[in-house]
């Protein structure tokens, strides 16, 4: 599964570890995703979606229904 969120499209980024002595390892950098099961009143059902933190604080913003459709615009959702 891949580590991207379905909601605001957040992904893997690469960056270096940096030691006292200043010597540089590669190293990724995660974002916090969680699965969650959502109701979508409009659709009549529970759909999961893997979101990252700032994802759900989208979904409470604009809803559910709003949030998969602006999503879905940009490339991150597949189906509404």
């Amino acid at each position: 599964m891949s580590k991207i969120c379905q909601i605001t499209g957040k992904k893997v980024i690469t960056g270096n570890n940096v030691s006292h002595s200043n010597r540089k390892t590669r190293r990724t950098f995660e974002p916090n995703l969680q699965v969650k099961r959502f109701f979508v009143p409009e659709m009549d059902q529970w759909i999961t979606l893997k979101v990252s933190a700032a994802g759900l604080r989208t979904i409470n913003k604009l809803g559910i229904y709003n949030a998969m459709q602006k999503s879905a615009d940009k490339g991150f959702l597949y189906k509404v």
